[in-house]
């Protein structure tokens, strides 16, 4: 098989979504068909080149020396592209609902289904220019998802995200620069790229640019206190603030950080430094604050978006401790939470299409009139909690028991903090599930007396992804085994 085939995946959804607003479609039927068969077979695309694994790599354009456009499918790149690619058709189908009375559909699914190659293009990515570049795609073809509305609340949310983004960049930068300069070469190899170089005196500069590094790429991963994008950009249609929130954007930024520590700098070059120890400080800070602000937050997507800002660093915590097992947690929980943050967004985002609310205060009694949507939030919220057996108790046992076998006390403290951000989960999924299904007093909100459940464009997305909350805690020890030879370079 040619090697070129890998770029089928990323460039059919880009091209054909930038193609949409060309065709001149009878209705919104049709334009819906368009759109999902081209998710389907993107994913279809995916799943050939992850199963077939081709071992060479794809230069699609090289600028000069190491400067290369170069793609390359291994262990981690087939975890990130798997789980976007599983996503991405219902999260589709959801949207077609959701969607369905807006104006300007049109010009939403084009970006939508761009971003889902340009994601693709970071999964699939064989070295730090490369994933740079998409990295940077990435943040241009959100921005007008994220701006959808085009009232002063979106526009403002969308400044506020390149602002953050294009700043991120630029620390990220630097590290590109270092590593252009000092490694072995470009490519991701695990271990990193400075074994067999001369880097005698440069090491402790190498680390600070590292901590640059991280913190650049953390942006997207929404790291204290580089976080403010992320709850304003909630402001955004609810299938947008999924794939920022759970899949897409987000994911990335973590996804880029576990890359350059395992793959550019090496774990071995930064384990037992004050690199790994600055890395861990700010993924415990950004735990503990994510999940209080979360508490206080009585807008429900808004409570979700600070509860993704928490969680997000239960992946970089997972990854900074820089032992293959601390690797195999932060997999795990970018997984995990993927299914587990995108059941819950779908929740809220039915509740808001069927009532018009946004704050947990107005919806007493919304579980009882919405009971499909009520249960799925139930389900999920245990996972986020980390109630066994669902999803988020297997990532978060696999995140602590490396941190116990790290041994440091900023591991363990990163431990402690795991279990404090887990009573605060409580809290404040509890706080809203009370008010669903045991309204105060008794009474249902008089607003809610016509409410229902969605139709089957939203109802079959939900049951999917519960299935999956569950299914990955349940049947959890196959993924971690896969996971383990990732972390170990098997894969």
């Amino acid at each position: 098989m040619s090697e070129y085939f890998c770029l089928l995946p990323i460039l059919f959804p880009i091209v054909t979504g930038a193609l949409l607003p060309v065709f001149p479609f009878r209705n919104k039927r049709q334009r819906n068909v368009y759109v999902e068969v081209i998710t389907v077979i993107t994913t279809l695309l995916s799943a050939w080149m992850i199963l077939e694994h081709p071992s060479k790599d794809m230069v699609l354009l090289n600028l000069a020396g190491e400067l290369a456009v170069m793609f390359h499918i291994d262990g981690l790149g087939m975890v990130f592209a798997a789980l976007v690619s599983f996503l991405w058709p219902f999260a589709t189908l959801y949207a077609f609902e959701y969607m369905e009375h807006d104006e300007k559909d049109n010009a939403f699914f084009a970006f939508y289904t761009a971003t889902y190659g340009v994601t693709l293009g970071i999964a699939f990515s064989g070295n730090l220019m490369t994933m740079y570049m998409f990295y940077e795609m990435l943040t241009l073809v959100t921005l007008p998802l994220v701006m959808h509305g085009m009232d002063k609340k979106a526009v403002r949310a969308g400044r506020k995200y390149m602002t953050y983004s294009i700043g991120g960049a630029a620390f990220a930068f630097i590290a590109f620069i270092f590593v252009y300069r000092l490694g072995t070469t470009m490519n991701f190899i695990p271990g990193g790229v400075f074994g067999g170089v001369d880097i005698a005196g440069r090491e402790r500069v190498l680390r600070a640019v590292y901590v640059l590094g991280v913190l650049g790429f953390g942006v997207k991963a929404a790291i204290f206190p580089f976080h403010g994008w992320l709850p304003s950009a909630s402001i955004a249609p609810t299938p947008v603030t999924a794939l920022l929130h759970a899949v897409a954007v987000v994911k990335a930024g973590a996804f880029a950080i576990i890359r350059i520590t395992y793959y550019s700098f090496g774990a071995d070059f930064l384990r037992g430094t004050f690199a790994q120890y600055i890395v861990l400080g700010f993924a415990i800070v950004t735990v503990i604050y994510g999940s209080a602000r979360a508490v206080r937050e009585p807008h429900l997507k808004r409570r979700l978006a600070y509860s993704t800002v928490s969680n997000l660093s239960y992946i970089v915590l997972g990854a900074a401790l820089m032992t293959p097992l601390g690797m195999v947690g932060s997999l795990t929980h970018m997984i995990a939470h993927a299914f587990i943050k995108i059941t819950l967004f779908y929740c809220a985002g039915a509740i808001l299409h069927r009532t018009g609310m946004e704050y947990v205060r107005d919806m007493d009694g919304v579980g009882r009139k919405m009971p499909y949507v009520g249960v799925s939030f139930l389900a999920a919220g245990l996972g986020l909690i980390g109630i066994p057996p669902m999803a988020g108790f297997i990532s978060k046992w696999n995140i602590c028991t490396a941190a116990v076998e790290e041994g440091s006390g900023m591991a363990l403290l990163g431990c402690l903090a795991l279990l404090v951000s887990a009573f605060l989960t409580a809290i404040y999924i509890f706080g809203f599930l009370m008010r669903a299904f045991f309204p105060v007093n008794g009474v249902i909100n008089p607003a809610l007396e016509k409410v229902s459940d969605p139709t089957w464009r939203m109802k079959l997305p939900l049951a999917v992804l519960v299935f999956m909350v569950i299914a990955v805690g349940v049947f959890a020890k196959p993924l971690v085994e896969f996971l383990t030879k990732v972390a170990e370079g098997l894969l």
